[in-house]
């Protein structure tokens, strides 16, 4: 069995600092950090979806975790097709794009976002050279059908980003109906670009069906919850949802069949309202250990 490493989505969420996981003596963002490192092996970045994440941020995150730890880090939105703030691109970027509200990749001249990968992938170098970078997450959105174009745009994302290894997450379930999954997961076998599985919500446009491959020398697996406010504005109403011990054992072993299949697994819950997160990927540790 390969490696398994579970974490969670975010470390700084303000739910979670309120919740009291964190021990009185965790005040700083670098106490906080550490301390998270000392539970977890795992951490997923999610404000890099945000905001491009500044290459100093990168180097303190690989000087305040251990030798081994690994970070996972969502792709900027404006990499994967998502609206984007222009108040959120690198300042002497913000002229050049149209002024409102919401940018695409496609209102973008080809300069601006060559500059942004450049920056982007840049600032996470030092992750990398520290060997605590694990996969860039590219989460593509609802309006990304399966084809060849996109497809083509996946592999232009791949050779982008080498050597630094991603993953792809899909939220258009066309990609895995039964007209199309077998030729998304040897698409991706084909190309050993780890596909992401997720357990979230049904029945909504976004919603993906829980399936889980093995499609390169890593895996991944999210979890989301299941929020009957999934279609909610607000992340906390999306993402409030505790897992239950009967759920966690039904996916245990699941996970570790995965894990027989790939070098490592990287298993995040992403439920993170207050410390709902955490608790659940510290009893699922203790689930794959028992």
């Amino acid at each position: 069995m390969g490696r398994i490493l579970v974490g969670t989505a975010s470390w700084t969420d303000k739910t979670l600092l309120s919740s009291g996981w964190y021990p009185p003596e965790a005040r700083t963002a670098e106490d906080r950090l550490r301390y998270y490192a000392s539970q977890f092996p795992l951490v997923e970045v999610d404000a890099t979806y945000y905001a491009p994440p500044a290459e100093r941020t990168a180097r303190l995150w690989a000087e305040r975790t251990p030798p081994g730890f690994v970070f996972n880090v969502k792709a900027f939105s404006l990499l994967t097709g998502h609206p984007t703030r222009p108040g959120s691109l690198y300042k002497n970027l913000r002229d050049k794009v149209p002024d409102k509200r919401n940018v695409y990749l496609k209102d973008v001249p080809e300069d601006v976002e060559n500059e942004v990968w450049d920056r982007f992938l840049s600032a996470l170098q030092p992750l990398h050279d520290a060997g605590k970078l694990g996969l860039l997450l590219f989460q593509f959105p609802v309006w990304f059908p399966p084809g060849d174009r996109n497809r083509e745009r996946i592999l232009r994302v791949r050779d982008r980003c080498a050597p630094m290894p991603i993953c792809v997450e899909f939220r258009n379930a066309a990609w895995m109906d039964d007209e199309h999954r077998d030729a998304t997961l040897a698409f991706m076998s084909g190309h050993r670009i780890p596909y992401v599985g997720v357990d979230m919500p049904q029945g909504h446009r976004s919603s993906m069906p829980p399936v889980l491959a093995a499609t390169g020398d890593a895996a991944v697996v999210r979890f989301h919850g299941h929020s009957e406010r999934w279609d909610s504005t607000d992340v906390r109403e999306r993402f409030g949802y505790l897992y239950t011990e009967a759920e966690m054992r039904s996916w245990a072993p699941r996970i570790r069949d995965l894990a027989d299949r790939v070098e490592t697994t990287y298993v995040v819950f992403n439920n993170c309202c207050a410390d709902h997160s955490q608790r659940n990927a510290t009893r699922f540790t203790d689930l794959l250990a028992s």
